[in-house]
């Protein structure tokens, strides 16, 4: 009986427990501790900013740069349609109005193209600029910054960074999360690294960090009673799971580490499915190293059928095996239907032809090949 795969579970070892175990005997448990400034150092490293700000999720990472960045209820944000919620909820939460954009072929990231024609239309029309642009760096690759910025910056439109997927990952030349005023990142359960949830928002910016910091732990003035100016948040990620972010840092890189592991997943994959007809992965442009997070297939309608997905999907759930379609982009979710769009077909494509296939760093060659030889099979049936 052979266990259930899933897509990205966490995979975690004895130096967690032990850093986990410490933080808890020395009672650091509760949000402040030695483990918190570690991780955020650690962090802060990693992504090549001076600061980091632990938090408890990506998703507050957002938030509160969105209001640190002066997002206002009346403005508009440009973002990425093709992304998971959490990158356009927060967006909501300030009140303010997301516009999709699409994506290019590329990288299925945020396409420079649309943003230029939006900015521009904006111009002609003497509208209003967005607040920002928020470009999300999809399934482990960077979105072209370079690209964006030159579109964004004659109109002064700051563009910012949804790294939660990326963390580990390089463009030309730099980390992701090193992108904009801040990135924001996310160590939910099943991304590269885990703290148990949480996130962090980065930044070169002491003044954004100390901001951060502040909003994150309810506002408080710096007064022995508990004095408040403002509304703030319980955003701030505690020692406990910084103790375990810490301890699932120290294994991201390095020949037998998470990223490296991740990567040779993805190339027994692409070995696997190289005689197969109409089965292609998600582009790497040249200037992008991703950190591999997921393994994403598009199946070609023509070759396999408009279905293919959903059949590999039942094949796999028969086996005990986890997928999933990749992500249904935002400007097609019900809750955001009369949000605006710049669209240009590729996330409904993508949708619709494209998966994920399990992609855990734990994953043994031998569980690489039991989800391939199903897929295969039924793909050349």
């Amino acid at each position: 009986d052979m266990a259930r795969l899933y897509l990205s579970p966490p995979d975690v070892g004895p130096r967690e427990r032990e850093l986990l175990l410490q933080a808890f005997d020395s009672n650091w448990v509760a949000p402040a501790g030695p483990d918190l400034a570690l991780f955020e150092q650690a962090l802060a490293a990693m992504t090549g900013r001076k600061h980091a700000v632990a938090l408890s999720s990506g998703t507050a990472a957002i938030h509160l740069g969105l209001l640190i960045s002066g997002v206002q209820p009346t403005d508009d944000v440009l973002v990425s349609s093709f992304t998971f919620a959490g990158s356009i909820n927060p967006i909501a939460y300030t009140g303010a109005r997301p516009v999709m954009i699409d994506s290019d072929e590329a990288s299925w990231n945020m396409d420079p193209a649309l943003v230029a024609e939006e900015l521009d239309h904006r111009a002609q029309h003497n509208l209003p600029m967005p607040a920002a642009v928020l470009a999300v760096d999809l399934y482990g690759q960077s979105a072209h910054y370079p690209a964006l910025n030159e579109v964004c910056d004659p109109y002064g439109v700051p563009v910012l960074e949804d790294a939660a997927e990326a963390l580990g990952a390089w463009a030309f030349g730099q980390r992701c999360g090193s992108q904009g005023a801040w990135a924001a990142l996310s160590f939910n359960g099943n991304k590269i690294i885990t703290s148990g949830g949480g996130g962090a928002l980065v930044t070169d910016d002491a003044n954004i960090a100390d901001r951060a910091r502040y909003l994150s732990t309810q506002a408080r003035q710096p007064v022995v009673h508990y004095e408040h100016t403002e509304v703030g948040f319980n955003y701030r990620m505690s020692n406990l799971l910084a103790a375990v972010g810490r301890g699932q840092l120290e294994n991201l890189e390095g020949p037998t580490a998470k990223l490296a592991r991740r990567k040779a997943i993805n190339q027994r994959y692409r070995e696997a499915f190289a005689g197969i007809d109409g089965v292609s992965f998600q582009p790497v442009p040249e200037w992008s190293t991703p950190n591999w997070w997921l393994t994403c297939i598009v199946l070609n309608p023509a070759v396999h059928g408009t279905d293919a997905t959903q059949r590999v999907s039942k094949a796999l759930e028969a086996e005990d095996i986890e997928s999933r379609p990749l992500w249904k982009p935002m400007h097609l979710q019900p809750v955001f239907a009369d949000s605006p769009a710049r669209l240009n077909g590729v996330s409904e494509t993508l949708f619709r032809t494209g998966m994920c296939l399990p992609s855990g760093s734990s994953m043994t060659n031998a569980d690489v090949d039991r989800v391939s030889t199903i897929v295969a099979e039924l793909l050349t049936r």
